[in-house]
């Protein structure tokens, strides 16, 4: 069910996105149909890839699905200027630790 709800929320990003479907695919430099094929979540013989889903991500500036993912596996997502820098708080070292971990 997770690669369902996955592949739906990525088609969500690019049909309802602030920028087109067309100038996502444009940009990704994938054909339009070949791109709402790998989003259909019931098109069993097309699958979006990795480097594709990244390359949405790149094109939309849309981190919501990145947000799904770290929730569904336990894990919150921050900006790196979110972080303090080093040497600030015990707390803060052991976040650095587990992030690093990851």
């Amino acid at each position: 069910m997770f690669e369902k709800n996955l592949t739906k929320k990525m088609q969500d990003i690019v049909l309802e996105g602030r920028i087109s479907a067309k100038e996502v695919s444009r940009v990704i430099k994938k054909p339009y149909s070949t791109l709402l094929r790998e989003l259909n979540p019931f098109d069993a013989h097309a699958k979006l890839g990795a480097e594709t889903m990244f390359d949405i991500l790149k094109a939309t500036h849309n981190i919501s699905i990145l947000e799904f993912m770290a929730r569904e596996l336990g894990y919150t997502l921050r900006p790196l200027d979110a972080i303090r820098p080093a040497g600030q708080g015990a707390r803060h070292r052991r976040v650095r630790e587990q992030e690093t971990t990851m």
